[in-house]
């Protein structure tokens, strides 16, 4: 499993904590403005859209229940996802994409905040992801034209 905590129930319902935001052409556009919009990533890590127009939306609740209860947050739970996912042996499910480019954007995000050695290491960590993006890509991309 790639993200454990989805698969996690919500403390205020009997409900899975498993959402995907990209479910249409529509919700892909708005994912890319909430990127967009800018973020903000306070000191515990939690992150926000700043606009608060584009936050008052349902899809931006579900982007805060991904942000901030699925993606993994720390350098150990992003490597350890880099792992499994260099040794995943199919293509990924729309959810564990979305759910890495997230993860993706939060490790960009934490590289250029940081300095030194630490710059270094979540820079590495983004280049894994992307690595591992591709290489997904590419699986699906060879699995179409077979």
């Amino acid at each position: 499993m790639l993200f454990p905590a989805a698969q996690r129930f919500k403390r205020s319902s009997a409900a899975f904590l498993n959402p995907v935001l990209q479910n249409s052409l529509e919700d892909v556009v708005l994912l890319y403005e909430f990127l967009l919009a800018e973020l903000d990533i306070d000191k515990g890590q939690r992150i926000s859209i700043k606009d608060e127009e584009l936050a008052s939306l349902r899809k931006a609740a579900e982007f805060d229940t991904i942000c901030n209860e699925i993606i993994p947050k720390s350098i150990t739970e992003i490597r350890r996802l880099s792992s499994r996912l260099s040794s995943y042996p199919r293509v990924l499910k729309k959810e564990d994409f979305e759910r890495t480019v997230l993860t993706m954007v939060y490790t960009a995000y934490r590289a250029a905040q940081s300095q030194g050695h630490q710059k270094d290491t979540w820079a590495e960590s983004f280049v894994n992801l992307y690595k591992a993006l591709k290489n997904d890509l590419m699986l699906s991309y060879n699995k179409q034209t077979s």
